[in-house]
């Protein structure tokens, strides 16, 4: 399960921006997270709250923004949502492996106090 390694990385980076800025507590943490990204959200909420046990973000609140692959069709030059690496246009039906987004994997934003 490298969700908790994931998350102990995150937490980590939280603290020490939030010690860094002077901040005492964090109180939440935004992450953006590929649908093909390879993590599962609900065993990352489970490593957040097992990670923060003992920190300065104890009893901080998870949210994760999912963000959808996307493809580029370089025929049509559309953009599209796809499921997997490879997929057809829907506009066109040519083959495009351009993975636009879908692969995120970062913090966006750290709530502290």
């Amino acid at each position: 399960m490298h969700e908790v390694s994931i998350m102990e990385e995150a937490v980590r980076l939280a603290v020490d921006t939030a010690k860094a800025k002077g901040a005492g507590r964090v109180s939440g943490l935004r992450l953006r997270v590929g649908t093909l990204s390879g993590v599962v959200p609900d065993a990352m909420h489970f490593a957040f709250d097992v990670v923060c046990r003992g920190t300065i973000a104890e009893g901080a609140k998870l949210k994760i923004e999912s963000v959808p692959a996307t493809c580029w069709c370089t025929e049509c030059q559309a953009e599209f949502e796809c499921a997997d690496w490879l997929n057809e246009c829907p506009q066109c039906h040519g083959v495009s492996g351009d993975l636009r987004r879908g692969r995120e994997l970062e913090i966006a934003s750290v709530e502290m106090c």
